[in-house]
């Protein structure tokens, strides 16, 4: 895979340059020292992944991620050391077409073992999603399984919308939160591929921009009209027999974490009212299948037209297996889950 690195700082660089050089299958393809000249030099030689820093001079990581996504789109990995302080520039970048974010390795006399692996794992599952996986040594064998009972729920169900959504996903949400109303009479359900790190920076992010409360979903967790819940780990969220959310690992391999595919199956299982399924923006089919699951269960399902994506590859999957049930445009798509719930009562 051909990589190229966007990073004002020398040091920060060469850290970057000998994690790389850790894969044989990973080269440099260039280095720019901020996003205009990365934009340039990405127009005169595309690579397969760029690894973009958030603050630069000339020209920031958000701007060059949206030029590049414009003129010469490829897979983007937001990588910065200022995540804290500027999480609406890292959902920004992503509202571009940025694929994911990390934190910068630590630098030291050795450098930092573990945050290294947590870049060349991010940089692993995008190579897996554009084609350009490098072949692994080894795989990893399942561990935990759920073992959860089904128990009678003494509250009532309430109506169930379940959401997926990756590239481009978290301005999609906005967008869609935004236009629900206070009195929203159900439960919603999120799963956006973002790094568990970065999940708090989320639910910061969208709280202000809806009026409806937005949580991260806990082991444990009820589904609660009103409430908004998403997917807070580096493993899948699942609806369990007892109708409560868990985490689990399975399965162990799969690329997409947490998955939607995943928690959609999980929901097709054990959720028995029927409700509305979303599948949003992003990279590559996770969501296709669990959404035709939700349709083959009577479920409305709904996912987001080309003309408004900033990927269209996981809605497009659901198109061509006939899992949409309607192709809409982000803007039509709280007004029709609003409808969809009154036709519900």
């Amino acid at each position: 895979m051909r990589i190229a690195i966007v990073n004002d700082m020398v040091m920060v660089v060469e850290m970057l340059r000998r994690i790389l050089r850790t894969v044989p299958e990973y080269e440099v393809a260039w280095i720019a020292r901020d996003g205009a000249d990365a934009v340039t030099k990405c127009d005169q030689d595309n690579p397969d992944l760029i690894l973009m820093d958030l603050l630069m001079p000339v020209m920031d990581g958000v701007e060059a991620t949206r030029q590049i996504m414009k003129n010469s789109p490829c897979a983007i990995l937001v990588v910065t050391a200022s995540v804290e302080n500027h999480t609406s520039q890292v959902f920004e970048a992503m509202g571009y077409g940025a694929l994911d974010a990390v934190s910068t390795p630590i630098l030291g006399a050795s450098g930092n073992p573990e945050s290294a692996q947590a870049l060349l794992g991010k940089i692993a599952t995008i190579g897996k999603l554009i084609g350009k996986s490098a072949p692994t040594s080894k795989s990893r064998t399942l561990t935990q399984r759920c073992t959860s009972q089904f128990t009678t729920i003494a509250s009532p169900i309430p109506p169930l919308v379940a959401i997926g959504s990756s590239t481009g996903g978290p301005n999609a949400l906005a967008a869609i939160l935004s236009c629900l109303p206070a009195n929203f009479g159900a439960a919603v359900v999120i799963v956006q591929h973002v790094d568990a790190q970065f999940t708090p920076g989320l639910v910061d992010w969208l709280n202000p921009q809806t009026s409806l409360n937005v949580q991260l979903a806990s082991e444990g967790d009820r589904l609660e009209m009103g409430k908004v819940l998403i997917a807070g780990t580096n493993d899948h969220l699942i609806l369990q027999p007892n109708l409560s959310l868990s985490y689990t690992k399975d399965p162990i391999d799969y690329p997409y974490r947490p998955s939607v595919d995943v928690f959609f199956k999980s929901v097709a299982q054990h959720w028995n009212p029927p409700g509305t399924a979303v599948l949003l923006t992003g990279m590559g089919r996770d969501g296709a299948q669990g959404l035709s699951l939700l349709r083959e269960k009577g479920w409305h399902t709904i996912a987001q037209n080309q003309a408004t994506c900033v990927v269209y590859g996981m809605p497009k999957a659901a198109v061509e297996l006939g899992a949409a049930v309607e192709i809409l445009p982000i803007d039509a798509i709280a007004p029709t889950l609003i409808e969809q719930l009154a036709l519900m009562r």
